[in-house]
């Protein structure tokens, strides 16, 4: 289900687009031409192929005039000391597909091109394009079959390595840059992925998002841990990063019922609320029921988490007991063990309570993850895993970016009840 808030709208100050360089007459008058002469829109001999073949190969006659100072067949080169030597053939790799190229030369080889450079052999979009394949969670095979399907050429997989190789610097710097001293809310999780080092094992790949002091939801790094599973010791270790990265104080974190996790927050952020993620509690819930009883399930605990105080839930809880008890004894097992986790979230004000309960971004974040790494199966090594979880965070949180839904709902209200629950804790302006 697509979420409202993901869906771009038009900003107030919004600056008038540009007119098209390509209008409706001139493009009528390429597509006429092309149909006249049989020719198809795709394809190494398509009109868009010729179109950029045709461009380039002009910018590049531009870019030899500019070098020799004179236009060709011009008197003025008579003398000069350098001349035109020809043109040279070249294959490039565009968005298009593959366009052979003449590039012009000189005769005393000084000419050095700027829109297609020496020695290379793919625009910047090509790259690009195939990166946002690999992102999607698409294997080298599957992203030669397609670049073979739509645009008939054929790539080599240590090309395809070496382009999305490109990623691993950004995601290092990704990975170390400073963060925000302090976060009124973190929601960390982890989920399992399948990673071949000599043999398949399940990984889990650790998970922070915060919400910073202006309402702003952020990832804040993914850590690929042991074949041990998901463990309170190496969340230690990913917390400590976190704060060595400047995370100074957090108020509240929000996390699954993990055994051990609370202390390992206690460590690094003493005074952090620990609160057991609403969301994670009703998912692990529905994990004993069948399917057919998953809405109501999941939709009579409301009264438990929207209860006034923690006297009003205990009686949502016992009212829920007797409802689904008899059916399902494990999940009413599973709400009594798990209490004390979640009754902090209780006392917090409905403002506050409303930032922790809704979890859109870490849910829509879960299942895009979930979905690159369906897609791939398993992955060769960890850092072809965090490549491509890397890239699917990039890609939401750029898609996100502009739109008016980044920030939580209603934080303006939020931000004064975190200032007057959390006193002292909230930086002011």
């Amino acid at each position: 289900m697509t979420e409202t808030s993901m869906v771009p709208r038009k900003s107030e100050g919004e600056r008038p687009k540009r007119r098209p360089l390509v209008d409706d007459e001139l493009a009528d008058q390429l597509l006429g031409k092309a149909q006249a002469e049989g020719a198809e829109l795709l394809g190494p001999d398509g009109l868009l192929s010729q179109v950029t073949k045709a461009v380039l190969e002009r910018a590049l006659v531009e870019e030899m005039t500019g070098h020799l100072g004179y236009d060709k067949h011009d008197p003025a080169g008579r003398g000069s000391g350098n001349n035109r030597n020809g043109t040279t053939g070249k294959t490039v790799l565009t968005d298009v597909g593959a366009v052979d190229l003449a590039v012009p030369r000189d005769r005393n080889g000084t000419f050095e091109p700027r829109i297609v450079r020496k020695g290379q052999t793919r625009l910047k979009g090509f790259n690009d394009r195939i990166i946002a394949l690999y992102a999607r969670g698409m294997t080298t095979r599957d992203i030669r079959a397609h670049l073979r399907e739509m645009y008939d050429v054929e790539v080599s997989p240590d090309l395809i390595s070496r382009v999305t190789d490109a990623v691993a610097e950004e995601l290092a710097e990704w990975q170390s840059r400073p963060l925000d001293a302090v976060y009124p809310v973190v929601f960390i999780d982890a989920l399992m992925i399948k990673i071949r080092d000599g043999v398949v094992a399940n990984r889990p790949v650790y998970l922070a998002i915060g919400v910073d002091c202006e309402g702003a939801k952020q990832v804040l790094g993914l850590w690929v841990g042991p074949t041990t599973g998901e463990s309170a010791k190496f969340w230690l270790t990913v917390l400590s990063e976190l704060k060595s990265r400047g995370v100074a104080d957090v108020c509240i974190v929000c996390c699954d019922g993990l055994t051990g996790l609370p202390d390992a927050i206690g460590v690094v952020w003493p005074q952090a609320t620990v609160q057991l993620c609403v969301v994670h509690l009703i998912r692990a819930s529905l994990r004993y029921a069948s399917r057919k009883y998953w809405v109501p399930l999941a939709k009579d605990p409301r009264l438990i988490y929207t209860a006034a105080d923690e006297a009003a839930a205990a009686a949502a809880l016992e009212a829920f007991a007797a409802t689904w008890g008899e059916r399902y004894p494990a999940i009413i097992k599973l709400w009594r063990a798990h209490w004390e986790q979640f009754t902090p979230f209780l006392a917090f004000p409905p403002e506050v309570r409303r930032v922790i309960y809704t979890t859109n971004l870490i849910e829509s974040m879960n299942a895009r993850l979930r979905k690159v790494t369906r897609n791939r199966g398993q992955f060769p090594s960890e850092q072809a895993a965090l490549k491509v979880l890397y890239l699917a965070v990039r890609n939401l949180e750029e898609f996100r970016t502009p739109n008016v839904g980044i920030r939580s709902s209603g934080w303006k209200q939020a931000l004064q009840a975190f200032t007057i629950y959390f006193d002292g804790r909230i930086p002011t302006p």
